[in-house]
């Protein structure tokens, strides 16, 4: 009998670990950034690689607007006080489908983008270039700061009944996790990853 529990247990952990690789290879992931000085601004280019449940992709196919929200912020912490958060921006991308042409629109700050598949779509959503996150004059030199930064699916974006099945569904949960960076003015003009 103690074999037969151990051949359960054994097969219950494979089937979570396959479960689980399943689940953790949607999402959202940060790839590459890179943070410039350009005369007195910062601008943000990053890469994010974006997977989508089937579920999600069939929900954009059949019309829902998925729009997705990249955050950037400065944080420097203080002993005596809250932290200090002399920057903080974010940025809204849209992601829709024209039935009609049969192409996915990309909208973001005045511009758009059409592509001919979802994978060509998510990774223009997933690329930020050129983003201006902060002036140099919000800086203290010689401070050191902490940069933030995350792309998630904006689940208040979405109509009303999808917001009720994006509570109860993991598969709407959509985020990368914060990656963290130490930053000071004073600096290289060129921060990469």
């Amino acid at each position: 009998m103690s074999q037969r529990i151990k051949q359960f247990l054994f097969l219950f952990l494979m089937v979570l670990g396959i479960f689980s690789t399943t689940v953790s290879a949607e999402g959202i992931k940060i790839k590459s950034f890179e943070l410039e000085r350009s005369d007195n601004d910062w601008l943000l280019s990053a890469t994010f690689q974006i997977e989508l449940s089937p579920g999600l992709e069939d929900a954009v196919q059949k019309g829902v607007v998925l729009y997705f929200q990249t955050e950037f912020d400065l944080t420097r912490s203080r002993w005596y006080w809250f932290d200090e958060k002399p920057a903080l921006v974010q940025r809204q991308t849209r992601l829709s489908y024209q039935p009609l042409t049969q192409q996915y629109r990309i909208a973001s700050e005045g511009f758009t983008f059409s592509a001919k598949s979802m994978s060509e779509a998510l990774q223009a959503v997933g690329s930020i270039g050129g983003w201006r996150v902060m002036e140099n004059s919000q800086l203290d030199p010689g401070k050191s700061y902490t940069a933030s930064m995350r792309m998630n699916l904006d689940l208040n974006k979405l109509p009303k009944p999808f917001q009720v099945n994006a509570l109860n569904n993991r598969d709407w949960n959509v985020s990368s996790d914060w990656y963290r960076f130490p930053f000071s003015s004073n600096g290289p003009n060129l921060i990469k990853r």
